[in-house]
């Protein structure tokens, strides 16, 4: 069985590309297609696979602005030739899901989202922009809306990363799918006792809520470190931050794991489709205080791991930090750390592998 992993970009080191890393394990002699590539930004296990990229790779350009490329990726995936392939496993947040392949290959999506600023996000987008790509927007954004839905029906297995992308799946495509979640890859030794700081770690991008947790720790004169780089919203968060707010950067993954470990609680403002974060946090026995919507709701457990604040304002999620100060959770930090473990890497191979087992051979190809 000859089988192609495909994903959308591989210019950065995010949820997704700890996905595909899941992916590969599996299946490490798969190719790896990718719309385009840049080594030094990716992750570095990729330096030892076989990354095939498309026709865009070339543009000058395309790696750094490669979602102003947008019209252009479906004809740029449509031209990869997958004809060789019985398997192809999509890790999907964007156009990926629309590569042809043989009628009687097997394709499961691995989706992350539809395509937030097409779908549900596109008129906050709009809004949020300049006037020049807004016009770009009104004209390129219905056309891919329209090949999108079709390109969902290529393919012949959705797998969803929550339950709350799967009712989007389900609303926008008219698919039905199987929701696993994905896994936490940040390793604990141990739990640590709380410090005294407040942590996030985000991209800067506005629908993350970032300055939600700057504003509320400036106004209570709490203690934030911020974990993260890069996005269009950098420099207004940092302009935005107090004397109690410190911004590191990226961090390497033992770094990363040692900030998790000392931190009082995680937060987290934004909406996200599934949040890798949370599980992340929770594995280091740390507790989440979260917006109550979205992925969230399925990982964290109010009142035990974490607590939900219900409006995205800085006097909500004040008083969801001054109720934890005053109450705390219920689950120990310890108790945390094991639950939080459950969303374990071995546990998301062995799920999402037996569903492709189960799928090939229904589909009567040989592995």
């Amino acid at each position: 069985m000859k089988v192609a992993l495909v994903h959308d970009w591989l210019i950065g080191n995010a949820g997704g590309e700890r996905v595909l890393l899941d992916f590969h394990e599996i299946w490490p002699d798969a190719p790896i297609y990718t719309l385009v590539y840049d080594r030094q930004r990716a992750p570095s296990w990729t330096h030892a696979c076989d990354v095939r990229t498309t026709a865009l790779q070339k543009v000058p350009g395309a790696v750094s602005h490669h979602k102003l490329l947008l019209s252009w990726m479906p004809r740029a995936w449509e031209a990869l030739d997958l004809t060789g392939y019985d398997l192809v496993v999509s890790s999907c947040m964007s156009c990926c899901k629309g590569v042809l392949t043989r009628p009687d290959a097997l394709h499961v999506c691995y989706c992350h989202s539809p395509i937030r600023y097409v779908w549900d996000l596109y008129y906050e987008y709009l809004e949020g922009t300049d006037p020049v790509r807004r016009a770009a927007m009104k004209r390129v954004i219905p056309k891919v809306r329209e090949w999108d839905f079709l390109a969902a029906q290529r393919v012949d297995e959705f797998v969803s990363n929550s339950d709350y992308v799967g009712k989007r799946i389900r609303k926008f495509y008219r698919r039905d799918s199987v929701t696993i979640h994905p896994a936490s890859p940040v390793r604990f030794d141990e739990v640590c006792e709380a410090g005294e700081y407040y942590l996030v770690v985000s991209r800067f991008v506005s629908y993350k809520r970032v300055d939600l947790a700057i504003e509320t720790c400036n106004r209570l004169g709490r203690k934030l470190v911020v974990v993260g780089s890069g996005g269009e919203d950098e420099n207004r968060l940092r302009e935005l931050s107090g004397p109690t707010v410190e911004f590191v950067g990226a961090v390497s993954d033992d770094e990363l794991a040692g900030l998790y470990a000392r931190a009082r609680a995680f937060l987290f403002p934004g909406v996200e489709d599934f949040g890798l974060t949370p599980i992340e946090a929770m594995s280091a026995g740390v507790p989440v205080l979260a917006y109550g919507k979205g992925g969230v709701l399925e990982t964290v457990v109010d009142g035990q791991t974490g607590l939900y604040f219900h409006a995205q304002t800085p006097a909500a999620l004040s008083e969801c930090i001054e109720r934890f100060e005053r109450d705390g959770v219920q689950l120990t930090r310890d108790e945390i750390a094991a639950y939080g473990r459950e969303f374990s890497r071995e546990r998301f191979q062995r799920e999402f592998g037996g569903l492709v087992r189960q799928k090939l051979e229904e589909y009567g190809i040989k592995e």
